[in-house]
């Protein structure tokens, strides 16, 4: 991934001074001091980032990705966008999303080297807005609740999401209209995800998926203190494990699947168990350096599969993928069929097995596609809400109403945004 913003070489003074927004992600992966001016005065000139994150025993190469797509972000965001509406203010073909943080840059390097490549009609009648996944879809989401008519609709739609997808508020009023058509170019998805126990392909042939984030477990083993490892959502569900358990509250995407899925299989009691298991949210990136806090150190933190690969190795964090299955949440890709033939070389680019082998060997978001192998061992279950469960449910009143009983039912610990 290409970095043009600093070195792993460069002393963490000079990084904060030019890109004070690093300051928080170098905080939440264990450098708090670096919070402190007077600290990154001092010892933030003495020392290299390389250094610091090898004192911490963190993975240099992720570290340096995630602190580029911050940057990266931050920088270029606003600006980018409004010369981006500018330039193709009069473009036909529109696609908007978000894409994963930890592989949106490159994704998009590829996008844009692949789009050079096309005829300039094609391109000039373009215009695409893909964000990173941490600012969210309430960009897309304040459109979408005034836009009635299909006619108004962005062509293709990439992002995470079940209430972006089938709210009915949301494109979800769309569902059932014909509006939308997978176009993916082939016919089966992969072996992990069209098979006798899982099957992610849409039956009514109306929505299509890049990837999936499962949740998985990361158990603080100083932490167990005679509690019996969990290995399963109904581990996590028992009393011995109320407040003690760090949730992706922030992460709305993989939040809201959590919910929907210890619904669909315990019940409203299971959503109150759920509850009372919170001792605090963390950002992913702070939960696998939890281990080094004083105080109110999560027994288990749920998290997605990619930030597992930044736990040192023989620290007291262990990984465990739940026996019942990693709960996912589906990367969709969604094509307007009225577009059809405009959209399909971008349905097929997006969907090709270079931009899968990006999300699943870069990202850890095994790919639907069916030439990838996703590096996951096959007896590792998924837990996906089923299509048919979606269909004989109002989605966006569902997730409200878990998210009401969550709340209701957390026992102690302060919930983070």
């Amino acid at each position: 991934m290409t970095n043009p913003y600093f070195k792993v070489s460069d002393t963490i003074y000079a990084i904060t001074e030019q890109y004070p927004e690093a300051i928080d992600l170098l905080a939440n992966a264990g450098l708090e001091q670096m919070r402190d001016k007077g600290q990154r005065e001092t010892l933030g000139k003495a020392i290299t980032l390389e250094q610091a994150l090898q004192m911490k025993k963190a993975n240099v190469t992720t570290f340096a990705e995630h602190l580029v797509e911050v940057i990266q972000s931050n920088r270029t965001r606003v600006d980018a966008a409004l010369a981006h509406q500018e330039k193709n203010a009069a473009a036909t073909l529109r696609i908007q999303g978000v894409l994963p943080c930890p592989v949106r840059i490159p994704l998009l390097e590829g996008f844009e080297k692949w789009l050079a490549t096309q005829d300039e009609a094609l391109k000039q009648d373009l215009d695409y807005q893909l964000q990173t996944a941490s600012m969210g879809v309430d960009w897309i989401k304040d459109t979408l609740k005034v836009t009635n008519s299909p006619d108004a609709l962005t062509d293709l739609f990439i992002s995470a999401g079940f209430d972006l997808f089938f709210d009915k508020e949301l494109i979800g009023k769309f569902r059932t209209q014909g509006v939308f058509h997978d176009l993916t170019p082939y016919q089966v998805y992969n072996k992990d995800f069209e098979n006798d126990r899982i099957n992610l392909r849409d039956p009514d042939g109306h929505y299509s998926m890049l990837a999936v984030v499962p949740a998985v477990f990361l158990v603080n083993q100083d932490e167990l203190k005679g509690r019996e490892m969990p290995t399963s959502w109904a581990d996590i569900l028992k009393p011995e494990f109320e407040n003690a358990v760090s949730l992706p509250i922030g992460d709305f995407d993989l939040f809201n699947a959590i919910l929907l899925n210890i619904y669909k299989t315990y019940g409203r009691t299971g959503i109150e168990k759920l509850g009372k298991s919170l001792l605090k949210s963390m950002h992913p990136s702070e939960m696998v350096r939890s281990h080094a806090k004083k105080t109110d150190r999560p027994v288990v933190t749920i998290m997605p599969y990619f930030f597992t690969k930044m736990t040192r190795n023989g620290g007291p964090m262990k990984a465990i993928w739940p026996a019942d299955g990693a709960i996912i949440s589906p990367i969709f890709i969604l094509s307007k069929a009225e577009s059809a033939a405009k959209l399909q070389p971008f349905v097929d680019f997006f969907t090709s097995k270079e931009v899968g082998e990006v999300l699943s060997h870069q990202g850890l978001f095994p790919s639907v596609h069916p030439e990838i192998d996703n590096q996951i061992p096959q007896s590792n279950p998924y837990l996906w809400l089923g299509w048919d469960y979606i269909k004989q449910h109002d989605i966006g009143e569902l997730i409200k109403e878990l998210e009401a009983i969550f709340q209701n039912s957390i026992s102690t610990g302060e919930v983070d945004a």
